[in-house]
């Protein structure tokens, strides 16, 4: 028997016991003995002392920022489960754009029947031109501002599938070009004369710029300063901005118009659900540790930043949609935005705008449904489970 004492009672224990909780060569026995805040582990000749007040201590620094900062990524012990859950999500969502059978998006492209419209092919080429920049200016600020400033691994972790998500999602508007034969040339001088296209953009760019690496976040005015940046790419952006586009190809896609480029940005906003929700859960943390930053004024600034955003996406619509196309108005667009917009607005404990929005696109949940897809062609089937269980979700998780 081995004699093993933890906060001062004494027990007898069998080495085979212990050996059945901790795994160690089988040459020498171990013997664990705990005594307060430490544990000692003896290995023959060999004795290791593990400080759990340390432990425990390091655990507590961990915050969202101005945490404990450390050249190590350990992420154990986990503060921020959420994170990590959020993560293994991601991962098992992943896809890539070659996967997905272009053929009849391209017969479609060059269809002359009458079957795909100008409008149709409009849509396309705005939603391409767009996002080939939107995916881009996303990624950077996960990059060099949100997770610059984080603190716990685990936070960092998500926040670079995160990154690698929207490197997904641009490189499939490279293989929708590509496959289209659309000059990228087109679509770079769309980023740039589009007037709402460039409006959009602007909006964001120009918070993102303002922060870059080495901000003093112990300073009231940064913490303010992340923390909108924070909301305003995971809700005003990504949350709110993006959608009108979503509805307008899904809705093509509907049709069984360009059913590859459909399944791509389906694919595609069901990654911006989790990255919508990772942004929201991380600001509610950020500003659960420094409630200082959660003052009456700072609340309206965050609303009329969303009101921003979608007076912006608005107009954005009235571009894409000219005249009234697959199935539907501008107008029905734009009330789906202001749904949307109030959705992002309760999520961080914000007042919404409207006393009571309903759905007024509710079959958009239905398209991120995924199933699987079989390519032929190569014999393979990749299973998108990627279904993310989304047969369940509820219009409201939009």
């Amino acid at each position: 028997m081995t004699y093993f004492a933890t906060l001062g009672k004494s027990t007898n224990v069998s080495t085979d016991e212990i050996k059945s909780l901790i795994h160690f060569p089988n040459t020498h026995t171990p013997i664990l003995e705990s005594i307060m805040a430490t544990t000692t582990i003896t290995l023959g000749d060999r004795q290791f002392i593990l400080d759990r007040d340390k432990a425990e201590a390091a655990l507590s620094a961990k915050r969202v920022i101005n945490g404990r900062q450390t050249m190590f990524f350990n992420m154990l012990p986990l503060k921020y489960t959420w994170a990590y859950d959020i993560y293994k999500k991601m991962k098992a969502n992943h896809w890539e754009p070659e996967d997905i059978q272009m053929q009849k998006d391209c017969e479609h492209w060059r269809d002359t029947s009458g079957f795909i419209s100008d409008v149709d092919r409009w849509i396309i080429k705005m939603g391409i031109g767009y996002f080939s920049a939107a995916e881009g200016i996303v990624g950077d600020n996960i990059l060099h501002v949100i997770r610059e400033a984080v603190t716990a691994p685990e936070l960092k972790l998500v926040l670079g599938r995160h990154a690698q998500e929207e490197n997904i999602h641009a490189d499939s508007l490279v293989y929708m070009i590509s496959s289209l034969g659309i000059n990228p040339h087109e679509c770079e001088a769309m980023f740039e004369d589009v007037k709402t296209i460039k409006n959009k953009t602007d909006f964001v760019v120009s918070n993102s710029r303002a922060l870059r690496r080495d901000m003093d976040l112990t300073l009231l005015e940064n913490k303010f300063a992340i923390a909108k940046n924070i909301f305003l790419f995971g809700q005003c952006m990504e949350g709110t901005q993006f959608y009108g586009l979503f509805g307008m190809i899904l809705a093509l896609y509907r049709q069984n118009k360009f059913p590859g480029i459909g399944q791509m940005f389906s694919y595609t906003l069901r990654d911006e659900s989790n990255h919508i929700e990772l942004l929201r859960q991380l600001f509610q943390d950020l500003v659960d540790e420094n409630p200082e930053i959660w003052t009456e004024s700072f609340r309206e600034e965050l609303r009329q930043t969303m009101a921003e955003a979608i007076t912006l996406e608005k107009q954005f619509i009235r571009d894409c949609l000219p005249v009234a196309a697959v199935g539907l108005t501008a107008d029905e667009f734009c009330s789906y935005i202001d749904f949307i917009g109030d959705r992002r607005l309760v999520g961080v404990a914000l007042e919404r705008f409207h006393r009571e929005l309903t759905n007024p696109l509710p079959w958009l949940s239905e398209m991120m449904e995924i199933k699987k897809e079989t390519n032929f062609f190569e014999g393979r089937v990749t299973e998108y489970r990627r279904g993310l269980d989304l047969a369940g979700v509820n219009d409201d998780d939009l």
